[in-house]
């Protein structure tokens, strides 16, 4: 297999990433695993190009790139709707399709979900740090010299050995939506005493703003106060995707993939893995309300869309051109 360039960045947006599921293994020495918000559309669109399910891919978050391509490729694009454009026209979603040298894909923009995933059959090339190519902004790590993409920058791609049939695509019960207002179910955190009745009443039963100062590395909630019985800090202890801390201001945060390794914020409950990316596609002004269930539960759902998943590749590996 051989190096191509895929594409030139000639915009790039508001924020467009290389990520992969993240680097592990690194969090006792400080290392966050990054990697991509929404594990579902990445998984997906990974198996649509016939890539290995760990293979990095574009992360696109609200407003996406201009992509001018360099070669033919075979690409995929799951995730929120931003729009994608091919020359003009509407490119498709949830299914492979071709471009070619001088070919020009555009985003207009969010009309649901926050973040796009572009694959292309054979992977994007990054950086490898501590075996990922995921990037972490704040510490340099990763992808292309550990920051966001800009203008000018050249992608480049492995060519794969075959050329992957297009139009392999996904059916629409596997397609998720993306509403204004998500139920996030939870399972109940270690610190879920140190509330008030009041507090957590109000915490499952009302719904919470997502507010501009959500990022990568939490959605920070605006809404009703769920308060203490006493006080907010605790011995700072691990934190996971989608633990959901409680500061002295009352207000939830639930952390994402750019999380800290550690907190000292007490831990109210944490966001199942199966409704991670859910989370990880709410725009500011969207709302979430929050739902208790047993870690049998999540352990359930999450045997569940493995077996999906399992299901799928097995289709698309039998699927004709």
């Amino acid at each position: 297999m051989t190096k191509e360039t895929l594409c030139y960045v000639k915009k790039p947006g508001m924020l467009t990433t290389i990520q992969d599921m993240g680097r592990f293994g690194y969090q006792s020495q400080g290392i966050p695993p990054a990697g991509v918000m929404d594990y579902y559309a990445y998984t997906i669109a990974n198996m649509l190009t016939g890539n290995h399910l760990r293979e990095a891919v574009l992360e696109i978050t609200m407003t996406g790139p201009v992509l001018t391509f360099a070669s033919k490729a075979v690409l995929a694009i799951t995730g929120g709707d931003l729009q994608p454009e091919l020359n003009g026209e509407k490119a498709p979603m949830w299914k492979t399709f071709t471009v070619e040298d001088g070919d020009k894909l555009s985003f207009k923009g969010p009309k649901q979900g926050a973040r796009a995933y572009l694959a292309v059959s054979g992977g994007i090339n990054g950086e490898e740090t501590l075996n990922s190519k995921s990037t972490y902004v704040k510490a340099k790590l990763g992808g292309m010299e550990g920051r966001a993409l800009q203008k000018g920058d050249a992608l480049t791609y492995t060519v794969p050995s075959e050329i992957l049939p297009t139009g392999k695509g996904v059916h629409s019960d596997l397609i998720p939506s993306y509403p204004s207002t998500q139920e996030l179910r939870v399972i109940e955190g270690p610190e879920s005493n140190t509330f008030t009745n009041e507090a957590i009443q109000s915490f499952y039963k009302l719904a919470y703003t997502v507010t501009n100062e959500s990022d990568r590395m939490g959605l920070r909630l605006n809404g009703p106060d769920v308060s203490h019985v006493e006080k907010a800090d605790i011995l700072s202890d691990a934190v996971s995707f989608g633990t959901i801390q409680v500061a002295s201001d009352g207000q939830p945060m639930i952390l994402m993939a750019d999380r800290q390794t550690t907190g000292g914020y007490t831990r109210i409950a944490t966001v199942i893995t199966v409704d991670l990316p859910k989370a990880a596609q709410l725009l500011p002004g969207q709302k979430i309300t929050f739902k208790k269930v047993s870690i049998e539960q999540a352990h359930e759902l999450i045997l569940k869309e493995r077996k999906q998943f399992a299901s799928l590749a097995f289709a698309l590996d039998h699927m004709q051109s």
